[in-house]
């Protein structure tokens, strides 16, 4: 937030494209609603490529049925009572060279209305896939999937039309991240406070979206309400909380720990209403567009442009306009901005109507990529923003769009060579060694001490 910023392109990333299918052949779109369930997934070889063909069975309530993968991969079941099913992929109809990295079958539980996934990872290493096992499912292999939550790629297979999927999907989740990074940098910037809560405001703008989808039925409308709820709440927020924190002088410690207790607080919320199922912003089955050689959904492809509209947005306002200047200047130097005749205080609330406001509105961006949100999915994503945050130097708002760009990227450029346990770990290597070379961040500035 002290360095200037305008413009920053790029797209955005996270995962999969989930899609469905149900019917022998190539089934037709399975949508929830109140007397139907969805079980969906989509399977790639280890090079990123659509495995098409694919026998699948379901089973479970007394239902068998048959499916197989069409032209881009997908496959989905309907079913018409809520349970526990087993899906199990058939190793024999695999691509050539092309084996199940774990166990290829999965037990899931679906419900009415809901949509359940089910991923089958491949590897065209035969030393490393699991062992063929009978279409029981079973608590490992449903343990496994509930872990899973990005598009499964095999690590070590380099390709160059992976190579460029991968950088689409990095690209894309920078750009997310760079929404929840910038409201997070600039309360920082102008308060001093690292908010440990800021990570629910995207879980808090996801959920609002989904409920506001079952009003509205129009994720435009959806989406705006939201943004503009989520802009009242950071408003209401600071006004009963962070103010009169600041103004009984409460150390940043202190109002650290207070935010560490209200995200604690509103994940409990979170799952006390919704559970730990995963809700469906959009409930309709995600359609594909490949351009240049890079498939992604077409809500991903919005939600790219929308985000990067909004980044460039918020990176002209803090550079052209007197709100922009105030804040900079808060930033920069708190008592000498309010000798000079500014309104902090309104500065500061200002800051956290906005910040909130693009976190929520990350939050309905990131439940669409996703095609889903739940209770906890800002919590995996707050150590990424923190990171974001602090490799682009912490509390400039440019530094913090840089930054999870960079972070989104090296985390999908990380899967084509590592597991894909270990591509976080990758991103904040990269944080760690760039610290070391620039203890403030990549456009942060020293700060003297003594």
């Amino acid at each position: 937030m002290r360095a200037p910023a305008i413009a920053l392109l790029a797209l955005i990333v996270s995962f999969f494209a989930l899609s469905f299918q149900a019917l022998p052949a190539h089934a037709a779109d399975c949508t929830p609603d109140a007397t139907t369930g969805c079980v969906q997934g989509i399977i790639k070889t280890s090079a990123g490529d659509p495995a098409v063909d694919v026998e699948l069975t379901l089973s479970g309530k007394g239902a068998q049925e048959e499916t197989t993968t069409d032209e881009n991969g997908r496959w989905s079941f309907s079913i018409t009572q809520a349970g526990e099913y087993t899906v199990a992929v058939s190793a024999a109809s695999l691509p050539e060279g092309q084996f199940p990295k774990a166990a290829d079958s999965r037990s899931v539980q679906v419900a009415l209305f809901e949509s359940a996934s089910a991923l089958f990872p491949l590897t065209d290493d035969p030393d490393a896939a699991a062992a063929p096992t009978a279409p029981t499912g079973g608590d490992e292999a449903a343990g496994e999937e509930a872990t899973q939550a990005t598009k499964p790629s095999a690590s070590g297979s380099f390709s160059w039309p992976r190579f460029w999927q991968q950088a689409a999907s990095g690209l894309r989740m920078g750009l997310l991240l760079a929404l929840g990074a910038v409201g997070l940098s600039l309360v920082f910037g102008t308060t001093g406070l690292s908010n440990f809560a800021h990570a629910e405001m995207l879980s808090m703008g996801g959920i609002l979206a989904f409920l506001a989808m079952q009003l509205t039925g129009n994720i435009w409308i959806s989406g705006l309400l939201v943004v503009i709820v989520m802009a009242a709440f950071g408003w209401f927020q600071d006004a009963v909380l962070w103010k009169p924190l600041r103004k009984k002088r409460l150390s940043l410690t202190q109002m650290m720990i207070v935010s560490i207790g209200f995200s604690i607080v509103l994940q409990n919320i979170f799952q006390f209403f919704f559970g730990a199922n995963i809700l469906r912003i959009d409930p309709s089955t995600p359609k594909t567009v490949t351009i240049l050689g890079v498939t992604l959904t077409v809500q991903s492809y919005i939600a790219m442009g929308i985000a990067l509209v909004a980044i460039i947005g918020v990176a002209l306002v803090m550079k052209y306009t007197r709100f922009g200047r105030a804040t900079r200047a808060v930033a920069d130097n708190r008592p000498l901005a309010e000798a000079s005749g500014i309104d902090v205080d309104r500065v500061i609330r200002s800051v956290w109507t906005v910040g909130v406001a693009l976190a929520g509105l990350s939050g309905v961006l990131l439940g669409l990529v996703l095609n889903g949100i739940a209770w906890n999915t800002g919590w995996h994503y707050l150590l990424l923003l923190f990171a974001a945050v602090i490799l682009g130097g912490i509390g400039t708002t440019f530094g913090a769009i840089v930054g999870a760009l960079i972070i989104g990227l090296v985390i999908e450029m990380a899967n084509i060579w590592l597991p894909g346990d270990l591509k976080h770990a990758a991103a904040l290597l990269i944080l760690i060694v760039v610290l070391l070379v620039r203890p403030q961040g990549l456009f942060g500035r020293k700060e003297r001490i003594g």
